[in-house]
This record gives C-alpha cells, structure tokens and sequence, in this order.
C-alpha cells in the first residue's frame, strides 16, 4: 500500500482554480518533491492532505486513512512543518516541545526521553534552555522539523522547509532531511521552487504549473527526457533563428522563448560552430550563445515555455487572487 494516494484532488477558491485535478502515489519510505513556482498550487495540495483544507472535489489517502472520513487519523499519523513560522518565541526550544507532546498525550517518562533524543538529533540539546527569540533561522526550522517527529509519524510534510535560509543553512538543513529519510524511513514529502533542493533530495519530482502536474519522475529521467545537451542562444531575431536552425539534423527539441531559443541535441559542441555560421549566412544576429547539461529549469522550460523565475510574478497573482476569494 502506498502512503499517499491522491486521485483527482481540486480545490477551487470561487473561480480561482489553485489546484486542477491532481493524481499521483507516493511510496513508503520516499521523499517525493512538488516543485513549482509560488502560487502552482503546492501548499494548497499540501493544506489538503494534512486535512486544514477540504478539497473541492477529488479523493486523497494517508497512511491509508481517507482525508475526508478520517481526519483525525490522518492528524495522528503525520508530522508537518508549516511555510510560515509556528513556534512560540517567548518559550524555550525545551518547553516548545514539551508543550506539543502533551498536545499529543505523549506520557511524562516517554516525552523527556523523546525530546531530549530529537534535540540531539537536529544539534540543539545544548540551546534547549534558550528561548526561540534568541534563534537563528536555520535553528528555528531544525526546532520545528524535531517538533514534527515528537509523535514518530509516519508521513512527515515539509512546506517549503528551507524558505529564506541562507545557502550555507539551507545545506545544512538538507543533511538532517535526508538522514531522517535514510535512518528513520520516514516518507517525506516536500513542496520547494529551489531547484536545487529537488533534485539533492527527492527521489521523485512532481513539477506543478497553474494548479497541474505537468511532469513527474526522478530527477535523472525528466532531465534525460529533453535529450542529450542544451544550447541556448539568445536573439533580438530569435524568431527568424528558429527558422534558420530548425532544419539542423540531430536536433531532439526546439523552443522559442521570450528572448531566446533553446535547442535539445546531443555533442552540442560539434554543432556550435555550424549554427553561428547559419545564422550569419542568412544574416541573423546572436546576442550570445551557450552550451549546458539539461536541469530542472531546462525541464520547466521545455513544458511551460517560460523558466521558473518567469512564473513567479505570475504565482504571486494567483495566490492574491486566492486571498481575496478567501476573504
């Protein structure tokens, strides 16, 4: 049986549509990846499965107990950090645990042994007596990871876990997350717009875009899907430039841009040169041109035609919209 089961899931907020019709299966054990820009629909999923928000349509299961029927079940046999911070400031990192054991019915002997072992686990036994003001951000997320695992859950959700941190912490972070993973075999599953995070630490990557899933595998093989290497070329022309390089033999894929075209071609070196003089044979200007391996980004690209940066500003609107259709 799978840990998660989600089938058909939407939600809509009047006629916002945040989440459109989304399926998929997660695995015991796995970490599994929503990545996409802010306002794709990533919390909202998140929101459903952990029972805060009921979908408006769709079915979804955790740990084998339906989110609708069962919620209080689904509640017990999972942990969550939120996007936004949930620790108590004015307690210490100590009394913030202690405090949400009892919220669990954890008994006295049992809950000082569990939180003195997972303040360990995230290096912050020696600070336990410390308030929460006095943390980093980095130590307050770590706080709030070991706070999520109090109740040993069996599904852990992390809402954009590493939000804001710097590189260094957010590194660091990532270390914890997959040890928890790889010692405890925790499912986990994590929503992210960082690249990068997905591809260290998920096993599979759901891409959302306007509420879809538009693409989902392992990291390896949505990247070996667009083919070989990527040429990016940018034009003031590029149109014109499709033109010219479209008829290029061993070309896997061609995209065009806002300002640039995108090629998909293994030994992308050996054709570099031919290209350049394609296009100054029909007298079409390149601005710059350059060759890499394909990313996550390359992958956002291929099926949305604009990066993930593009998508922010577009996200930050929809997820405006959903405010005002709450309200």
């Amino acid at each position: 049986m799978s840990a998660i089961t989600v089938k058909d899931l939407t939600k809509k907020f009047g006629d916002f549509t945040a989440v459109n019709n989304l399926s998929f299966d997660i695995e015991k054990g796995e970490v599994f990846g929503l990545l996409g820009p802010n306002g794709a629909g990533k919390s909202t999923t998140m929101a459903m499965l952990s029972t805060m928000l009921k979908p408006s349509s769709g079915q979804a299961w955790v740990n084998g107990y339906d989110i609708l029927r069962n919620e209080d079940e689904v509640r017990k046999s999972i942990g969550i950090v939120f996007q936004d911070p949930s620790l108590d400031e004015e307690l210490t990192a100590y009394e913030n645990m202690d405090f949400h054991a009892r919220l669990y019915r954890i008994p006295k002997n049992e809950r000082q042994k569990k939180i003195t072992e997972l303040l360990k686990l995230v290096e912050l036994d020696e600070k336990k007596d410390n308030l929460v003001k006095t943390y980093s951000g980095g130590m307050r997320r770590r706080l709030e990871i070991a706070r999520g695992l109090l109740h040993e859950p069996k599904v852990l959700f992390l809402d954009e876990p590493t939000l804001g941190l710097d590189p260094q912490t957010r590194n660091h972070l990532w270390d914890y997350i997959h040890r928890l993973n790889q010692e405890k075999g925790i499912t986990i599953i994590l929503t992210t717009h960082y690249m990068e995070e997905a591809d260290k630490l998920c096993h599979r990557i759901a891409i959302i875009d306007k509420g879809q899933i538009i693409a989902l595998d392992t990291s390896e093989k949505l990247k070996n899907d667009i083919g070989g290497d990527i040429i990016t070329i940018v034009s003031s022309e590029k149109d014109n430039l499709y033109s010219v390089v479209e008829s290029l033999p061993g070309i896997n894929n061609i995209e065009v841009h806002d300002s640039s075209i995108t090629i998909g071609l293994h030994n992308a070196e050996k054709h570099v040169a031919q290209i350049v003089n394609m296009a100054s044979e029909s007298g079409v200007p390149i601005d710059s041109i350059s060759i890499h391996k394909p990313t996550l980004e390359d992958v956002f690209l291929h099926f949305t035609g604009r990066t993930i940066r593009e998508e922010e500003a577009t996200g930050k609107e929809q997820m405006r919209m959903m405010q005002r259709s709450r309200k």
